[in-house]
């Protein structure tokens, strides 16, 4: 299947760790190339209305300051899907039930794998970004 089709339903068990709290980080890594730009993370902010995600790009050089960006779900999901495949080829869903992988491979195929849980709590981002 085509890796835009599988991340629709990826996204959707995203959306579902949230809503249930479960949520505990997301991760886009295993770039083409190595490129100053190492990882996206996502980590859900404490708002009582309405949710919110910090949105952190981390760099590789280490004199490059890494931005981070209080984003809705929606927002950061745009972002993910514009860096699939440029540079990103994994994305990587922590939960407090499972960790859930998705991965492209050379033909442009996705997939989604299951694994038992990294973490058992959530831990809520702080945002520091002035």
């Amino acid at each position: 299947m085509l890796y835009e089709e599988v991340f629709v339903l990826f996204l959707e068990q995203v959306k579902e760790s949230l809503e249930k709290g479960e949520f505990a980080k997301l991760t886009m890594a295993k770039t083409i190339g190595k490129l100053e730009l190492k990882n996206i993370f996502l980590r859900p902010v404490a708002y009582k209305d309405n949710v919110k995600v910090l949105l952190k790009f981390s760099y590789r050089p280490r004199e490059t300051e890494d931005v981070e960006n209080e984003l809705t779900l929606e927002e950061a999901f745009d972002v993910l899907k514009e860096h699939l495949r440029n540079p990103f080829l994994s994305v990587l869903l922590f939960t407090t039930t499972k960790d859930i992988t998705f991965k492209i491979n050379k033909k442009g195929a996705g997939s989604i794998t299951e694994n038992s849980p990294t973490f058992h709590y959530v831990t809520e981002a702080q945002n520091d970004a002035k």
